[in-house]
Order: C-alpha cells, then structure tokens, then sequence
C-alpha cells in the first residue's frame, strides 16, 4: 500500500471513529435521561447541533457518512427476512401497512426540509 491509500484509510477510519461516537454519546443520552427517543436519534440531534454551532464541518466526516449510506442495505436485511413469517399479516393488512409507511416517510421528509431550511435561515441572520 502506499502512503496515499494509507492516509484515506486513516481517515476514513477516524470519521467512522467520530460518527460512530456521537452515536454512542446519544444512546448514554438516552439511556441517563430516560426519554423514550432512540439513541440514535439523539445522536443526530448531536451531529445537526454540531453542525449547525460550527464545531464540525460537515465535509469533515463526508467519506465516512458516505461508506454507511452505501452499506446501508447490509442493516435492513435481518428486518426484511424477517417479513417472511409474516406473508399472512401482509396479505391482510398489508395496503395499511403501506399507508403508514408513504405518510410517515413523507412526514419526516417535509419535517427534515422545514428544519434544514429553518437553520439555513437562522445561520444567514446570524451572518447579518
């Protein structure tokens, strides 16, 4: 290997580091505070806040966010076979099943575009 892919790797190692970090403060965080909020959830809420304060730039931890996002399927599949013990709920219910699944995906959509656009302005009056 040389020097080039070593420092990649390193990097990429560390982001992973601080990514995986803010993920282990927010399940402490949870677990201390008693919400019944995901860790992971909170663990966001972090990064966002960090984010937004300017203690981490998000280029920062952008190759390491991006190896998750491509790995991504590898943490659905367990909960995908799992739908295979349960062909009869889906044949019934499964148009209901559906239905929350489009409305809540569009309610976090809209929620995750209303919040990015409400920091986005807050940071341009904080700039004037």
């Amino acid at each position: 290997m040389n020097a080039s892919t070593l420092k990649n790797l390193a990097r990429l190692a560390t982001e992973l580091a601080v990514l995986l970090a803010i993920y282990g403060l927010g399940c402490r965080l949870a677990v201390w505070s008693g919400w019944p909020i995901p860790g992971g959830v909170i663990g966001m809420a972090l990064l966002l806040l960090a984010f937004a304060l300017g203690l981490v730039k998000p280029a920062t931890l952008q190759k390491g966010a991006g190896l998750l996002m491509a790995e991504m399927l590898l943490f659905f599949i367990p909960a995908l076979m799992s739908l295979l013990d349960y062909g009869g709920l889906l044949r019934d219910e499964g148009w209901r099943i559906l239905l929350v699944i489009g409305v809540s995906t569009l309610v976090v959509m809209l929620v995750t575009a209303f919040t990015v656009e409400w920091v986005v302005r807050l940071r341009r009056t904080r700039e004037a």
